[in-house]
């Protein structure tokens, strides 16, 4: 059996920093789940597609014309790893991540990530949907004042402009969004282990996991 480590929590919690640098210091291969729901939105966006429409949105998610490839994120030939992460596709992303037919979707893809020697795969459900059977479950949480604090110093050192009051409340409403979904909602897996990266820097963060991992 392949090993993975999964590692669910909130946006902006770190998840996606801490699991790239897990696999690297592992070895293994990463899967940012997240960022499969966020094409499908900017897909959904630059198609034209009703965002209201479940099956039509459901159809953008199985025809996605994407591969991520080093650093990149490429969709339908472009790369738009930086375009994915602007707060109108964030916001999107989580509205039609409650979709169950999106969810069912995109699963079979993300659980082809699954390959030798190991995965860290990131997201919001890969503990309680995707990979189970994973021998090590991460749940990564931090307040919302110090996500919306990150996602703000981020979204700048990027050349996005930014304003940390209504990041702070789009964080709020979409952790409400995402904890109250009837598909996948987010939660901890039976037997996760949390950790709370408010006030750890991300290399105590990292090795926090490991140290787990070392335990298992």
């Amino acid at each position: 059996m392949i090993p993975v480590i999964t590692i669910d929590g909130p946006t902006a919690s770190g998840k996606g920093t801490i699991a790239h640098q897990v696999a690297q210091a592992l070895g293994w291969s990463v899967l940012d789940s997240g960022a499969l729901y966020r094409l499908t939105a900017l897909a959904v966006q630059e198609g034209g597609v009703d965002p209201a429409d479940e099956s039509a949105v459901a159809g953008v998610a199985s025809q996605l014309d994407a591969r991520f490839d080093g650093g990149g994120i490429w969709m339908a030939g472009r790369d738009v790893a930086v375009q994915i992460r602007q707060e109108p596709v964030g916001n999107l992303a989580s509205r039609v991540a409650a979709y169950g037919p999106v969810r069912q979707a995109l699963l079979a893809r993300q659980r082809a990530f699954r390959q030798a020697p190991g995965l860290v795969a990131d997201g919001r459900d890969m503990g309680t949907v995707v990979f189970p059977d994973a021998p090590l479950k991460i749940f990564l949480v931090a307040s919302a004042q110090a996500r919306a604090s990150r996602r703000c110093k981020q979204l700048k050192e990027k050349g996005f402009s930014a304003n940390l009051a209504s990041l702070l409340q789009d964080m709020q409403a979409r952790d409400a969004r995402d904890c109250s979904r009837s598909h996948a909602p987010l939660y901890a897996a039976p037997g996760a282990k949390t950790i709370d990266s408010s006030n750890l820097t991300i290399d105590a963060t990292v090795q926090a996991v490991l140290d787990y991992w070392s335990r298992v």
